[in-house]
């Protein structure tokens, strides 16, 4: 294998300015240049990736920003990382995880002056986000797998919360129910703005309205003894509750236990839907969950798409893709049963 000693030696000029012409960190005379990138045809030389990215001014790595305090990846958000990884590899490009949240500003900065990515996909996105802030001021590229509350000039692909929460409604409703529940993220999700938590709880709000149902919201911990809590506090405030909106997978286990354990029959007794879910843990769940399937892996790729098109075209323009997700019947829904 050809060296850079080796191309040196064949074009009759030093390694340093093999590296010049690879690099382009130095003037180089057409001729010189010329020289030096036929020996490399003749030797068949493949210069590093780095060289390469030097080059070119690209590194051909994205960066994938993801928060990750106090928890790890679940089986939905592991979708997402995997269908942008995916897209990427397909492109010549790598996908690295930043565990960067709305607090690290100075950990993003740092990522974003040091140029070692060409551009940053950014999840968790809350309707206020300063991550979106420091990279609109420092110019870096940026798709928003999430949507801040003004996505006027962004580039943002998301889920279709809307569409998705009163899907799930209407399929309760078209069951009889008439009394529902949406277990929503933490309080504390809220309270910092968190875009699915917002969203969801404003489309719930009005799919109460459009089908004239009554229900009420409970947030909680995204742990299975949050959701234990959540369905005790569900039932105390609405007795005549049979239905179960929860978008919180951990939640849904422990509502799924704590229904069992009070002597309830799902979905008999109570129906169960889990939203924004993957496959994996709707199969995992005693009864397998009915879930609004997660479009993840399709979300993940979009979002990578259009930030590599944005990088190779220079497009600043506003983009919005929404998909919402699709509901698949298992075991956890049914008609209420009629009370005696």
């Amino acid at each position: 294998m050809a060296t850079m000693t080796d191309v040196a030696r064949r074009a009759g000029v030093s390694v340093s300015t093999v590296s010049y012409v690879l690099t382009g960190t130095r003037p180089i005379s057409d001729a010189t240049r010329d020289r030096v990138l036929a020996a490399m045809a003749e030797l068949d030389y493949q210069p590093n990736a780095m060289a390469r990215g030097l080059a070119s001014r690209r590194s051909n790595i994205i960066g994938l920003l993801l928060p990750l305090t106090g928890r790890a990846l679940g089986a939905t958000e592991t979708a997402f990382v995997t269908g942008a990884t995916e897209a990427a590899r397909e492109a010549g490009y790598h996908l690295m995880l930043c565990p960067v949240g709305t607090d690290d500003s100075d950990e993003l900065q740092t990522l974003a002056t040091q140029r070692l990515l060409d551009g940053f996909l950014v999840m968790e996105v809350q309707l206020s986000d300063r991550r979106v802030d420091l990279l609109r001021k420092l110019e870096s590229p940026f798709v928003l797998i999430g949507r801040t509350e003004d996505p006027t000039g962004l580039a943002c692909v998301d889920i279709d919360f809307d569409q998705t929460v009163d899907d799930a409604v209407a399929h309760l409703v078209q069951l009889g129910h008439e009394a529902v529940a949406y277990v929503n993220h933490s309080a504390a999700s809220l309270a910092s703005g968190y875009g699915p938590a917002k969203r969801t709880a404003a489309a719930f709000e009005a799919a109460l309205r459009r089908h004239r149902i009554t229900g009420v919201m409970v947030p909680t911990d995204d742990t299975a003894t949050g959701g234990r809590q959540a369905i005790r506090e569900a039932r105390e405030r609405c007795p005549r509750l049979t239905g179960v909106l929860v978008m919180n997978e951990n939640a849904a286990l422990g509502i799924l236990a704590e229904l069992r354990e009070a002597g309830l029959d799902v979905p008999w007794d109570i129906s169960v839907v889990s939203m924004v879910t993957s496959e994996v843990v709707a199969d995992l769940a005693s009864p397998a969950l009915t879930a609004m399937t997660s479009p993840g892996s399709a979300l993940g790729a979009a979002a990578t798409r259009v930030l590599l098109k944005r990088l190779a075209d220079g497009d600043g323009t506003t983009y919005e893709e929404l998909l919402p997700c699709v509901l698949e019947v298992r075991g956890t829904s049914a008609r209420p049963r009629k009370k005696k």
